[in-house]
């Protein structure tokens, strides 16, 4: 990951997110990019007191409109499914059209119990149902599910390079997704595609405010982002990104593979 300086602005004890409205329904081949550029024009012209663009602000965009946009798709209408996927669908009252999606996209299972499916994707995320998602796909819910883009951090910087083409800003750009936590209930939004900063904050080595040297902080920038701006978003109010204000990340070029954990380290699998 190469760093930049950047001589980040703004109050660094204040975060502003807002949401950007009049994004419509995404269909695959959209100019999503281009959607996003339009929304924070009019944003702008709209909250004079948020001021112009900057490149210290941060836009989250969700995995399902970058899916949609991208074409990964997949018509459960078309897939037939295993006996294996029929016999946990059954068992778990589970559309077994779905499990056999999950199966397929699977680099590895790591576990099948109660009705839930963790797997290891092709990015190396683990998570439930391997990111295949059948909510909030539009019209044709019920007989779709969408897929994780097939690289996450290109589809950032494909929005990225849009929004400043459009506006003349470099801003960064993260695509976020809902995930489950071992051992507490409940989903926060996590970075899974970044452009533009670096993913990881790694204050090893640096003084805490008592003057000790810190030995194993790392903070997770970019998924606390991710999870700031899901706040504005929710899950049902059709706002699919955000404009995210005083964070100050680092910018930089990185890969969100950065903030994946190596086997050797993992204590969970």
């Amino acid at each position: 990951m190469a760093a930049e300086s950047t001589g980040r602005e703004g109050d660094p004890g204040r975060l502003t997110v807002i949401a950007l409205a009049g994004i419509p329904e995404i269909q695959p081949g959209d100019d999503l990019g281009g959607l996003i550029a339009a929304a924070i024009e009019r944003l702008l012209a709209g909250e004079p007191g948020f001021g112009p663009l900057r490149r210290d602000d941060v836009i989250v965009v969700t995995q399902k409109v970058v899916s949609k946009a991208e074409g990964a798709i997949v018509d459960l209408t078309l897939v037939a499914p295993r006996p294996e996927a029929f016999a946990f669908a059954e068992r778990w009252q589970r559309d077994p059209r779905q499990i056999e999606v999950v199966l397929r996209e699977a680099r590895r299972v790591v576990r099948m119990a109660n009705g839930v499916l963790i797997t290891e994707t092709a990015h190396g995320f683990v998570c439930a149902n391997g990111g295949v998602d059948a909510s909030n796909v539009g019209p044709a819910s019920g007989s779709i599910v969408t897929l994780l883009p097939v690289d996450p951090d290109r589809s950032a910087s494909g929005i990225r390079e849009a929004v400043r083409g459009h506006l003349g800003v470099d801003v960064p750009v993260i695509v976020s997704d809902s995930f489950g936590r071992p051992w507490r209930w409940g989903i926060v939004d996590v970075a899974i595609g970044v452009s533009g900063l670096l993913p990881l904050e790694d204050l090893r080595g640096t003084v805490d405010a008592d003057g000790r040297t810190m030995s194993s902080t790392v903070r997770a920038v970019a998924d606390e982002i991710a999870t700031a701006a899901e706040l504005t978003l929710g899950k049902v109010a059709g706002r699919p990104a955000a404009i995210v204000r005083g964070a100050r990340p680092s910018r930089g070029e990185a890969t969100i593979r950065a903030a994946l954990i190596p086997t050797e380290w993992d204590l969970f699998r």
